[in-house]
Order: structure tokens, then sequence, then C-alpha cells
């Protein structure tokens, strides 16, 4: 890349900033589209289509088709996704896992899920280990209010599952070498060694399937692109120690209400938490961006553009299936007939019946921890 495209747009799995060119990506993580053959392969099997599919929010992958060839076959994959537990969990972390639990429910298939407590404290020096475990078990209750399989569905929190991880990680550990992952991360003599070892961690759950089962599983990983980094270097070494590599589904990262990039916890005012009030969600959406005029007056003469407003983002990321409904609202916009204030009560009203449904799903799942938890 050149300077220019450094300054312009900036993805990391510990940065994202900027205006990202996704297909720009493409090309430079070396990743396949999801083209329309792979989503009617995937229709075919589903019976349907997610809609973060069908709008290409889940738009570049690896290995999507040998992984479809062998589920065929009759070798179902196991899903692995994750989430570092830093604070709470705001509704951009929900999009794999709401996809992860579509893919759950079609196919037939378990999931693992990864709890990175170790990661978080590595990492961030403002949080200690019992700051990030004890983010790790709330944000467990996330996944499980989304609906997911107790039977098919495996949480662990690192530190409380090494005695299984840690000889996996070895196992990776032993074929990557400093320069690769300073080459990969960026890493320099101020890194702590913590952090370099880190990468074969989050590799130990593409072949967990594959030692519990006691076979050869296939692995998916639905995740953000930001996450590419971790698992080059797994598969690259994945064959030299007996296992598949992992295949991957990305999606485009969920943006932020002030409209300068991806959704972050580090800047809550413009971020929706699963634990936010419905006076949280009103104050956050009434300051988000959009693509209106100046005026009122001028807005109705000449329309506004959906394309970079915040608020219709939101509704095409996250809160709104119906492609029709995300359609006509956006005409709406663009004619002049739907203005601003109004774009946004329909999605604050959207944001507070969801996350009063799942707060509500997620008090519960306290009481379940135990049923969806690995532990040593």
């Amino acid at each position: 890349m050149t300077g220019a495209e450094k300054e312009r747009y900036t993805v990391t799995p510990w940065e994202v900033r900027g205006d990202i060119d996704y297909d720009e990506l493409v090309e430079r993580f070396g990743t396949s589209r999801v083209d329309d053959e792979l989503k009617t392969r995937l229709e075919k099997l589903a019976g349907d289509l997610h809609f973060m599919l069908r709008r290409n929010i889940f738009y570049s992958h690896r290995d999507m088709n040998w992984l479809l060839d062998e589920y065929e076959k009759g070798n179902k994959f196991a899903l692995y996704t994750g989430r570092g537990p830093s604070g709470h969990t705001h509704v951009g972390h929900l999009m794999p896992w709401i996809f992860a639990r579509w893919l759950q429910e079609k196919l037939g298939v378990e999931l693992y899920f990864q709890l990175t407590d170790d990661e978080k404290y590595l990492f961030n020096f403002d949080l200690e280990m019992e700051d990030t475990h004890s983010y790790a078990l709330e944000n467990a209750l996330d996944i499980i209010a989304l609906g997911f399989d107790p039977e098919k569905t495996h949480i662990f929190v690192d530190t409380d599952y090494i005695h299984t991880l840690y000889p996996l990680a070895l196992k990776v550990a032993k074929r990557v070498n400093f320069s690769t992952v300073k080459a990969v991360f960026g890493f320099d003599n101020s890194t702590n060694v913590g952090s370099i070892f880190y990468t074969a961690m989050q590799s130990a759950p593409c072949f967990l399937p594959s030692e519990r089962e006691g076979r050869m599983v296939p692995v998916l990983i639905p995740c953000g692109i930001d996450q590419d980094a971790h698992f080059r270097v797994t598969r690259d070494v994945a064959n030299t120690i007996g296992y598949h590599k992992p295949a991957l589904l990305y999606n485009k990262l969920a943006p932020s209400l002030d409209g300068s990039g991806k959704m972050s916890a580090s800047v809550p005012k413009t971020t929706i938490f699963t634990t936010d009030t419905p006076g949280d969600v009103d104050s956050k959406v009434a300051e988000a961006f959009t693509g209106g005029c100046m005026s009122a007056k001028e807005q109705r003469e000449k329309g506004g553009n959906p394309h970079i407003c915040a608020v219709q983002n939101y509704r095409f990321f996250l809160f709104e299936e119906d492609d029709s409904v995300v359609e006509s609202i956006a005409q709406r916009c663009r004619s002049g007939e739907l203005l601003c204030g109004e774009c946004k009560n329909l999605l604050k009203d959207s944001i507070k019946s969801f996350l009063k449904e799942h707060q509500a799903r997620r008090e519960d799942a306290r009481n379940k921890l135990d049923m969806f938890l690995l532990k040593d």
C-alpha cells in the first residue's frame, strides 16, 4: 500500500479507523469474493439466504467452496467465532454471532465460541485479569441470548479452558517465528512476549473440534475482516500440524453512529451497547450523523443521501431484515418525503424493541451459563 492509502484507513485486529475500502481489502488480503454462485449454493443448502449475504455484508471468504464440498459429502463442519472481552457487548459485535446462529439452525452445525480474556489483558494495560474475566462472563450472556442451541454450542473463556487449549496453541507456536508475527502484526521490540504468543491461542479453537470429536472436522470462522491477520497465520501452519485449514467468511464492519468508521466500544456515545437503556438509545441516535440537508425545506426539495447516513446504515446492517423496507425508507429519504428526525425515530423504535427482548433473554441466560460453558 502507498503512504496515502495507509493514512486513508487502517484495518488490524486491534485497530480499525477511516473510510474502509472493502474491495481493496479483498486484493490486499488475498480473499475471494462471495459471488452469486456461492450465494446460490448456500441458499440451496440452507433453504433461504440470510439478509447479511443478500446485502453483501458477508462479502469475502477463504475456502468456502471446499467447506461446502465437505459438508455435502457428509463431513459436517463446526463453527468458530469469538469475542475479546474488554467491555460490554455492542450491537456490532452481534453481527457474526447472529449469522452463526442462522448457520447453526439451518445446517445443524456446532459452534465453538472463544472469549479471549487473556488477549484483552495482554493488549490493554488499563485492564486487570479480573476485569477481562468478568467481562467474558457478561459477554457470554449476549451469546446465549441470541438463541443458540445449548446442545450444539460450546463457550469457553481462555483462562478457564487453558489446560485444553494450551497444547494446541503450542503446536502452532512451535511453527510460527517472530519474523512472521512481526511482519503480519507490526510488532516491535517493545511488544510484550504474551502478545507475540497470542495468535497461537486464537488459532487453537480451529483444531479443537477435531480433537474433541476424534476426526478431521472442517471449521468455518464467520468474523469481521479485521481478524484476517490471525487466521492467515493459522492457515499457514494448519496442514503441517495435521489439521484442515479453517475456512473463513468475512463480514464488513458495523458503522459508527457518527459516520466516522467502525462502531467502537472506545467511543460509547456513537455506539449502541446491549446493556443500553431506552434513554441511552434516544440520546445516541438523536446525535447520529445523517445524509440530510441543512434545513427541512431544503431536504424536501433536494432529498437526502441515505448512502452516507449512519441511521440508514444501522438499519441496513442490523435492524431490518426485510430488504423492501430498507429500500423503501432509503427511497423516501432520497425523494425528500422522509426527514432525518422521522428516520431517527423509526430507528430508535427498532433498536429499543430489539434491546427490550434481548435484555430479557440476557437476564434469563444467567441461569443457563453452565449449560454452555466448557471448563477444564
